[in-house]
């Protein structure tokens, strides 16, 4: 069995999948196994996974990253599943570094993020380590950090996966934040690691960055059943849940303001009827007039605030 089942949906990024593929083969840990799903790709990107060997090739009709990611899975044998997006790639010594954190056998490894853009212009996220927290201890501390939900900064042990049932939702857009949330404060004991090991790369033209309103309104409405999947899930737990509730709340609140007019404000009257303000912390003062001013406008809040 190895050590890794690196799971990468692959949709016409012919540009960029050899520099993602070099990354996982340069690794300096090479006990790992790659499987990836050709999601309907009409483009000449399997034609360039092809060149390398040991590649587990599973194809499938163009079904989108969250359904990819699912096949991915039910073909892998590693002990840790690492999801790995097709347009990103790994410094080299990603895996040796969650290697070395393995010792205690958690459910939940975070390694930290690089952003590059068009411009190769690179940020580094350097956020809090620690070592054997429970899922509900983690999530307190992860729920800070700039990059919470994306899957991909993550090394989850299988048999946790397997027998939480997890699964990202077919066909909808944010589907890390339908589902990360959940990983992270189910886990038994989670470890967080200093390294800066995924290279996050905000191309311009991709579906997260598009600027088409259409777009914008799918994920919105995507993002807003989400929360209510979660908030569903969350009650099913004995966990201490109030971060959790309150931190998917602040997210949603905060997504709807991306909406324009009649949509917004159709948003405004679904989070009072959902009484999403209610899920949010009030231990505070200051956490009491952030409700009551994002109770008043989201939009106004987060342009001053955020």
């Amino acid at each position: 069995m190895p050590k890794y089942s690196i799971v990468i949906p692959v949709y016409n990024v012919e540009k960029y999948i050899k520099r993602t593929l070099d990354s996982v083969f340069n690794q300096t840990e090479k006990d790992f196994e790659v499987i990836v799903v050709d999601d309907g790709s009409t483009d000449k990107s399997m034609e360039f996974v092809k060149e390398y060997a040991d590649i587990k090739i599973i194809k499938t009709k163009h079904v989108s990253v969250s359904e990819a990611r699912n096949i991915g899975v039910k073909h892998a044998k590693g002990e840790y599943l690492i999801f790995l997006d097709s347009d990103d790639y790994w410094d080299k010594k990603v895996l040796e570094k969650i290697s070395k954190s393995l010792s205690n056998n958690p459910d939940l490894v975070r390694f930290q993020v690089r952003t590059v853009t068009d411009q190769n212009i690179k940020t580094d996220y350097v956020e809090e380590t620690f070592t054997g927290l429970t899922g509900p201890e983690a999530f307190a501390k992860i729920c800070t950090f700039h990059f919470v939900e994306s899957v991909w900064c993550y090394a989850i042990k299988r048999t946790f996966y397997q027998k939480e049932k997890f699964h990202f939702q077919k066909g909808m857009i944010h589907e890390d934040f339908g589902l990360t949330p959940l990983i992270i404060i189910k886990a038994t004991k989670v470890n967080s690691i200093p390294y800066i090991g995924y290279n996050y790369y905000r191309r311009s033209g991709s579906i997260m960055n598009t600027t088409n309103y259409t777009w914008t309104k799918k994920k919105v409405a995507d993002f807003y059943n989400h929360y209510l999947y979660l908030m569903t899930e969350i009650e099913k737990t004995s966990l201490t849940k109030e971060v959790f509730k309150s931190f998917i709340a602040n997210s949603v609140i905060l997504k709807i303001c991306e909406l324009q007019g009649k949509d917004y404000q159709l948003y405004k009257q679904k989070l009072k009827e959902d009484h999403v303000y209610d899920q949010l912390l009030q231990d505070t003062w200051p956490r009491k007039l952030k409700v009551h001013l994002l109770k008043i406008s989201p939009k106004i809040y987060y342009k001053i605030f955020h």
